[in-house]
């Protein structure tokens, strides 16, 4: 195995348990959110698969500082629509993961752009994973208040 396997196969599985919390939100909950001040509930499924296009960026040490989103302007559509729009950018993001060796995880520092911690490389890919699993538990709290089943993320 090597060394950036175990961090796909970490990203792989949040991800795929992402998508099944995702596929449970019926489509007429897709504006739904608990107070004012929340995301909706698509807002929050944009900003997980979105964060993979920045999070590229500041792992190949790209510069955030003029930063633009491909989905800036979109409109929301569907679950189904964010996940197809989000792909190739997944890919891209997967794929310079998979290219890392073991010295650069071990070594290559991450400056985080919106806070300016610094991080290692390894570390801060096992950090992106727990950012989405946060928000899959948020999710599941937007369903759990809208009274709707919540998907087995276990199986």
């Amino acid at each position: 195995m090597t060394p950036s396997e175990p961090l796909i196969l970490n990203l792989t599985e949040i991800r795929r348990r992402s998508i099944k919390i995702w596929n449970g939100l019926p489509e007429r909950y897709c504006n739904w959110k608990p107070d004012e001040k929340a995301m909706t509930a698509i807002e929050l499924i944009r900003h997980v698969l979105e964060a993979d296009y920045g999070w590229n960026i500041i792992i190949n040490k790209g510069s955030m500082a003029n930063y633009q989103t491909p989905w800036k302007n979109r409109p929301f559509i569907s679950v189904a629509d964010e996940l197809e729009f989000a792909e190739p950018y997944r890919n891209a993001f997967l794929e310079s993961v998979r290219q890392f060796s073991d010295r650069e995880l071990n070594e290559t520092e991450i400056i985080h752009p919106g806070n300016g911690d610094k991080k290692i490389l390894g570390k801060y890919l096992l950090r992106i994973g727990y950012h989405e699993s946060v928000h899959a538990g948020q999710f599941l709290s937007y369903l759990r208040a809208m009274k709707i089943n919540r998907p087995e993320i276990w199986v």
